[in-house]
This record gives C-alpha cells, structure tokens and sequence, in this order.
C-alpha cells in the first residue's frame, strides 16, 4: 500500500519566493489528494477527471501559459517543481499535465494568433478541456521524414486523412494538434499544424491502449479520414511545423525530465523508509553498507539531476537556447528514473514484486521516460549534434 508518510519538500537550489509557492501548494495537494489513491487508480486504470477538477482551480492546467488566456505565467523551475511534486505520488497525473500543457497546448501558446488562443488555449489552460499533441505515427516516430499523415487545401478548408499512434490523451481529448504533410520543400516533406477538435466528422479513436505502466494515464490511436477544418485551424504559417515541433519537443523534455526525478525520488524515500523500518540481524537493513551504497547513490544522482534540469528550465526562462541542456536533462533524468526504480525493488525485497507496495509501480511507470518525448538513443544524437555545433562555432 501507498506509504503516506509525507516526504520532504525538495531543496535542491535557491528558489525565489513565487517558486517556492507553486512548489508548497502542488506538494500540499499532492500529499493530501493524489497520493490516498494512486495505487487503486493504476489498478483501475480509470482517467483521473476529479482531480483534474481539483487542479484546475489551482491553475495547475495552464501554469505555463499566459496570464491573458487563463494561464498561470509561472517560470519553467516552477513548472518543474510543480511537476515532480505531482510524479511523486502518481507520475500517470503528472505525465497528464505536463503532455497537456507542453505539447497539446504548448504548440497552440508558441504558434497560435491571438484569436487562436482565446477561442482553443483559454479553455485549455483554465481546464475546462484537455489537449493532446499528435505527432507520432505507426511507421513514424523519430523519423519525421516518413511521416503519411495528409492535409489537402480544398477551398476554405484543409482535409486531413492518415493515422496517429500513441497519442496522451488520445481517447478522451477536446482539442488536438495535428501534425500532417502540406506538401514538400527541399525533397523533404513540408509539415503543417492543425489545430482540430474531438468531435470533428472523420476522426475516429481507438479504445486505450493497454500498458505497462501509467495506467490512469490515457493513451490512443488516432484515425483521420476525410477530416475537415476550416482555414483558419491552421496554427503557425504552412511548411513551418517542423520547427514548431522541435520548439515543443524541447521545452516539453525539460517537463519529462522533472517527471522522471519525481518518480526516482519516490523511489527514494520509499527505499529509505523501508530501510529504516525492515530489520535483519538484529538491525535494520539500511545500516548496512551494501543498502547504505545503495541509497546513497540514489539521493546524489536525484539531486545533481534535479539541478541539470532547473538549469536547462533557466536557461529556457533567459530566452537563450537550450537545446542540449533539455536533451541533457531528459536522458539523464529519464536513466535515472529507471535505475532508481530497480534499485528500489532491490532494496525492498520481495516485497518490492509485490503490487502491494508502491515500488514495482513506480518501475513500471518508469520505463516509459527512455521512450518517450525521445528515446535515449535519440537524445545522444541530439547532444552530440549540438556539441559539434558548438565546436565549430569556436573554431
């Protein structure tokens, strides 16, 4: 079962006063309404919609976006730190607000004309919707460049046709995003964004997908097939998705990297908890060197990773690229989540493979982070690019 004992608020930099606001007020919320039924929700695997209806008066729905379209305007630490407070508990709630606010809605803040944004982003930002971001599909994942999903200009509207595969929020969503082809620019596919909503005549859901982990989390296939938006859906200039994306893939790392030290730090407290409270030759077992190491460990690579990622939030906060620093915080927060996880079924035994107790949870949900937004493999690639960059600006 769930261990309710309350952990302590994380500590890692100077926060400023506002900071430190959003990250008491999400870790009172989460302590008191997120964590008592984390465990029954991944059983059941039923889509959290009361607490979204307890988050949305907190703003916690729209923190990122603008005070003038429902928004909460906060930094991207804060961001972060509201994020990990959420993952702690139940990283399926907090992988929830993080795809809707940095992707789904995150796209629509970055491109969209003011008129976008106060008919699609105020609903979102204030809650009253849920956005989902649809990129990825069944032949196209890193490779944007196979992408088939279509949008053919006919009059004053575009028809979109083609697939989208493991889309967050996909079954349950009000407003996406759709990434499709306009066209080619270059020999390369020129990619646009459409702003396009559930009901629309065409689209088609599939029923959640069934996973391993992040189970209250809602995941789907998208069917377009004749899907028609008017003109005016479109977000950003025709051709330009492409650059949008990455913008979006970039900040929305930055969220999955505090995503995942939430769940490493989960993996923690309830590691050293149980080390102090299990004994073993007449002593509990964290007193010994071999879960000492252990622990130890954890508690090092969760802070210096936490760092990493509010230096990445920072530098995106300056207006300065950040490219590398969110690949950087990703891979390493992402490895980190699965690591600790494993280290914290080790630390409590059998007990750990049992759905009992919360770990073999938390491992679960884990795996997930060196996938999505970007496998691990695809970060390398990103970091090395942006190293050579680097080099060659210097020479």
């Amino acid at each position: 079962m769930d261990t309710l004992k309350e952990p302590a608020v994380q500590t890692t930099m100077d926060l400023t006063r506002e900071q430190m606001l959003v990250r008491d007020t999400v870790h009172e919320f989460a302590t008191k309404h997120v964590a008592p039924g984390a465990t029954e929700r991944d059983r059941s695997g039923a889509f959290p919609y009361h607490l979204i209806d307890q988050m949305a008066p907190l703003g916690l729905m729209g923190l990122l976006h603008e005070t003038a379209y429902g928004g909460g305007e906060v930094d991207t630490v804060s961001f972060c730190l509201a994020i990990e407070e959420l993952a702690r508990w139940d990283a399926s709630l907090a992988l929830i607000v993080a795809s809707h606010t940095s992707l789904g809605s995150g796209h629509i803040a970055l491109a969209g004309t003011h008129e976008q944004k106060l008919t699609w982003l105020a609903p979102l930002a204030r809650g009253d919707k849920l956005a989902g971001w649809c990129l990825t599909e069944p032949e196209a994942g890193s490779d944007a460049s196979r992408m088939q999903t279509t949008a053919t200009s006919e009059g004053d509207h575009w028809v979109i046709n083609g697939s989208k595969m493991f889309i967050t929020q996909g079954s349950i969503g009000d407003t996406f995003v759709v990434i499709a082809r306009t066209g080619s620019r270059n020999g390369k596919p020129a990619l646009s964004a459409f702003i396009v909503e559930g009901d629309t005549p065409g689209l088609k859901r599939s029923e959640p997908l069934k996973k391993l982990g992040m189970h209250c989390s809602d995941t789907a296939a998208l069917h377009f097939d004749q899907v028609r938006v008017p003109k005016e859906n479109l977000l950003g200039r025709e051709g330009d998705a492409f650059s949008d994306c990455m913008k979006v893939l970039d900040g929305g790392r930055i969220g999955i990297a505090a995503l995942s030290v939430g769940i490493a730090r989960a993996a923690f407290e309830e590691s050293l908890h149980r080390s102090l409270e299990r004994e073993q030759f007449g002593r509990p077992i964290g007193t010994f060197q071999a879960i000492e190491h252990k622990l130890v460990e954890m508690s090092v690579e969760i802070e210096a990773t936490r760092l990493l990622i509010h230096r990445a939030a920072q530098l995106r906060d300056s207006g300065r690229q950040y490219t590398k620093e969110a690949s950087m915080a990703k891979l390493k927060a992402s490895e980190l989540a699965v690591s600790a996880t494993g280290e914290a079924i080790q630390i409590h035994g059998g007990c750990g493979y049992l759905k009992e107790y919360p770990v073999e949870r938390y491992w679960r949900d884990a795996r997930l982070m060196t996938i999505g937004e970007g496998t691990s493999e695809i970060q390398k690639m990103i970091i090395a690019r942006e190293l050579r960059k680097e080099y060659e600006m210097q020479g």
